[in-house]
């Protein structure tokens, strides 16, 4: 393709062939749904019940973090329940019952009398007195039956009181209990584990790292300069680091749309079309983003183009020329020169 005039200077002819437009990315891989594990609370390590590489369900125990007074805490209120729950407290409740059935007997009693007294009085039987002694006994017992319902609903109202905020107080110390105790929220494989038994654990420092163990993420970076042309479902040839001699297809699945601004750069996930048969987290790779693949472009090197539109053919003169595509390498010429043109390699 190069070749040498008599001015010795570097001359080439277009040539027709694909180009792949790319953006570069690296970055290093990480297990589907990988997340640093935290302690909710302070304290103590009392047990940890896995090791790393151990294999984890949702929900199965990471650690346990002693706390006596939390321990204390919820056993008070367990009594505390118990002594007011419903079904203790019935006793209670029928004794009031039974008072307001006497009541309520006294005043259908006092009822009665009162009726047979006033039948006697309209006989002119009996004193004004007597009759008068009769009513009063009738509205003490009405009064007291009414009483008796007041406290009994009270009463009623009171203990399921007293039962359900016992139940929620146990329910918020049973919740905090839970606290102590760190479970998974993933299916998958502790991949790291920075605690033993016995140290002091915090909700400011994570003590593991855990993720699935049969899927994996590309998590790489792209520059700033770069984002606005990757899109989702693109094309991403990856080549990883400990499989150096392969290239592999992958499809980005993910733009975050905030810029790190330390770096400058944008950070994205793709998918492998086909898994490696070995991966681990944090092997790190190079990838390129497939942003345009053109067949039968005609081409020419970057370093024999000018200010990104011109090119010096063989007699010297420059020519503007329209670009397409490009990759690291080559250059698409659109138009502004033929495939027979011979050109210079200009000084830049």
């Amino acid at each position: 393709m190069l070749a040498a005039c008599q001015s010795d200077q570097e001359t080439m002819k277009p040539v027709t062939q694909d180009i792949t437009e790319s953006v570069y990315a690296s970055g290093v891989l990480k297990s589907k749904n990988q997340y640093q594990a935290y302690a909710t609370v302070s304290g103590i390590i009392h047990d940890v019940f896995v090791d790393e590489g151990a294999v984890v369900e949702i929900g199965s125990p990471l650690l346990s973090i002693l706390d006596e007074t939390q321990k204390l805490r919820t056993e008070n209120l367990r009594l505390t329940n118990e002594f007011n729950a419903l079904n203790i407290n019935r006793g209670k409740l029928e004794e009031a019952k039974s008072y307001v059935n006497l009541t309520e007997s006294q005043m259908k009693s006092d009822s009665i009398n009162l009726e047979r007294q006033k039948k006697l009085w309209e006989q002119n039987i009996g004193s004004k007195v007597t009759l008068e002694q009769k009513e009063l006994a009738f509205k003490s017992a009405k009064a007291n039956y009414k009483s008796a319902q007041e406290k009994l609903g009270e009463l009623d109202r009171q203990l399921k009181y007293l039962s359900k905020q016992a139940q929620n107080n146990l329910l918020i110390s049973n919740k905090s209990n839970s606290d102590y105790l760190v479970k998974s929220k993933v299916k998958g494989r502790v991949y790291q584990l920075n605690i033993e038994k016995g140290e002091f654990v915090s909700p400011q420092v994570p003590f593991a790292i855990i993720g699935d163990d049969e899927k994996y993420v590309l998590e790489m970076q792209v520059d700033e300069y770069d984002i606005v042309t990757v899109k989702l479902g693109m094309p991403v040839l990856v080549v990883l680091n400990s499989y150096q001699d392969s290239v592999f297809n992958a499809v980005v699945s993910k733009i975050n749309p905030i810029m790190n601004l330390q770096s400058k750069t944008f950070t994205i996930e793709a998918e492998f079309v086909n898994e490696p048969p070995v991966l681990y987290p944090n092997i790190s790779f190079e990838a390129n983003v497939v942003i345009h693949t053109k067949k039968d472009a005609v081409l020419i090197p970057r370093n024999y183009l000018l200010n990104d539109s011109t090119v010096v053919n063989k007699s010297g003169e420059k020519v503007t020329v329209k670009t397409g595509l490009k990759d690291y390498q080559m250059v698409e010429i659109l138009s502004g020169i033929g495939v027979n043109e011979e050109l210079i390699l200009p000084e830049q």
